[in-house]
């Protein structure tokens, strides 16, 4: 199937989408957004990455913007003010980056360098300003980015997001030890490490700041709302799942719930893929529902104070980006070179990494 979409160009490019990854229901009704911002912050995170030495400059140049992570943010977080907007893309690229050291580090069994770097990342998150000149780049690009996310809203806020990285950072390191004993998650463990792993409440929190206001408890854990945002994470990371399959499974795996599905109920390949496919359908249509109830909730809090009115407003735009997210993350996996396998010489190693860095074999 065919459709346009807003790439790394100025002019729309017809995108190819395979059938068997093809969501008919995001290409018509969920239309995509960018960020007015977007192509002064592809190149500001362009040259961010080069000042934090977090890839190699030919590798900036030659692959950064097909990359498309600023595009994968610009898309979800719709009307935040430009210094948000930049900081979250910074903070996403670094994410990507750290997620091919982790693999890197898998791959070429460096022990004592995973463990290092997860013990640094942690201190940092907890003093971001004490580790700005961390000779590692990783750690001190960390810093530098998860400094200025603090800088926009409490301290509240600030604490929450650091608890809900913490976790990130030791589910990476749950999976690092299920690779290097080659141990598939059951379909269920999979599913809660899955969360943690593509931080599902890291992406829902950074909502926040985007609109401009930190939400009272009341609200931001009312249940639909929970459960509108649970299921925009869900939708991307299973989608996530059907689209890097093949990369993957060629990479050797053991974290897809393709990989679980087959691994222990199983399922052939093209069943696996049935399934995925069918949880993605499903989290589209519940969360159309959940929206529903949400934008109820906004509707209840407009109190006729001038409190009552700005969480209102701040709820909407909460869940405006949720169901940007859908979208957001759809034409990502269509446009981003991290997901063509197919176009690299080694499919199990990919073109934009530095294969090398940190501490070497």
């Amino acid at each position: 199937m065919h459709a346009f979409s807003h790439g790394s160009s100025s002019t729309p490019t017809a995108i190819a989408v395979p059938p068997a990854l093809s969501l008919p229901v995001i290409e018509s009704g969920f239309p995509r957004q960018l960020h007015p911002y977007w192509p002064r912050l592809q190149e500001k995170t362009r040259t961010w990455l080069l000042e934090k030495r977090l890839m190699p400059a030919d590798k900036v140049e030659e692959y950064a913007d097909g990359l498309c992570y600023t595009d994968l943010m610009a898309g979800y977080y719709i009307g935040a003010p430009d210094e948000v907007m930049q900081a979250i893309a910074d903070y996403s690229a670094w994410f990507f980056v750290w997620d091919d050291r982790h693999d890197r580090d898998i791959v070429h069994g460096r022990h004592d360098a995973w463990r290092s770097l997860r013990f640094q990342l942690h201190a940092a998150l907890d003093e971001p300003g004490g580790h700005l000149h961390h000779p590692d780049p990783l750690v001190a690009g960390f810093a530098d980015s998860v400094g200025r996310l603090y800088s926009f809203l409490g301290q509240s806020w600030n604490r929450r997001f650091a608890l809900h990285f913490h976790a990130v950072i030791e589910a990476y390191d749950r999976e690092f030890r299920n690779r290097l004993t080659g141990t598939v998650p059951t379909v269920e463990e999979y599913l809660e490490l899955r969360r943690l792993t593509f931080a599902h409440w890291i992406w829902t929190d950074l909502l926040e700041p985007s609109a401009g206001r930190e939400l009272p408890d009341a609200v931001r854990l009312h249940p639909e709302f929970r459960r509108a945002a649970l299921l925009s994470q869900e939708f991307a990371a299973w989608y996530n799942d059907l689209c890097s399959l093949p990369k993957e499974i060629a990479g050797d795996e053991v974290h897809n719930l393709g990989i679980s599905l087959i691994h222990h109920q199983g399922l052939t390949l093209e069943e696996a893929v049935t399934e995925i496919r069918q949880r993605v359908e499903e989290c589209i249509s519940e969360f159309l529902t959940a929206e529903k109830n949400v934008l109820r909730l906004a509707e209840d809090l407009v109190d006729g104070t001038g409190h009552g009115k700005a969480t209102s407003a701040a709820v909407r735009a909460c869940v405006a980006n949720m169901r940007n997210w859908f979208s957001s993350v759809y034409w990502f996996h269509h446009e981003s070179g991290r997901y063509m396998v197919d176009s690299w010489d080694d499919r199990s190693t990919p073109p934009y990494v530095n294969n090398e860095a940190a501490g070497g074999k």
